[in-house]
């Protein structure tokens, strides 16, 4: 029984952080649309310039998403004092979220599902801003239809 419940608490608490993280993101890349826009109006750039610029400012404004969403895990993993401190817990959370998984770090095992829910999530969430890259880079950026290749 002592099993069961502690794979419902695993899910239970996975399933609210990967809730925030998709919310993060979510908010997070219509902040990132909001600053390419504001940028390449703001320096009034035309040509490649603005293309880099837009490339530039989607690429680091994704980066800063992803990594408030680790940061967001490694916080949990700390609270629920599951690693020794938080700069193991932060090494643990973006080698787990970015799903290298080198393993020399493991959590204790009544917490590899909750760990496992964040390999998922960063899989997922990954695969978005890559999607949200190629269509900013094709509409955009250097990448625009007819223009290249």
């Amino acid at each position: 029984m002592a099993i069961v419940a502690r794979m419902i608490l695993n899910l239970l608490i996975g399933t609210i952080v990967i809730s925030l993280t998709v919310l993060v993101h979510t908010f997070g890349l219509i902040v990132v649309t909001h600053a390419m826009r504001y940028l390449v109006a703001r320096f009034r750039m035309h040509g490649r310039r603005s293309r880099i610029v837009a490339m530039i400012s989607v690429v680091m404004g994704l980066f800063a998403v992803i990594t408030i969403e680790v940061w967001l895990w490694a916080g949990l993993y700390w609270l629920l004092d599951i690693f020794e401190d938080f700069e193991t817990a932060l090494y643990f959370s973006t080698i787990t979220f970015s799903t290298v998984g080198y393993g020399d770090i493991v959590p204790a095992h009544a917490w590899r599902v909750l760990a496992a829910l964040e390999g998922v999530n960063g899989f997922l969430l990954i695969g978005w801003s890559t999607a949200y890259l190629i269509a900013a880079g094709t509409r955009i950026g250097p990448f625009k239809s007819g223009e290249h290749f």
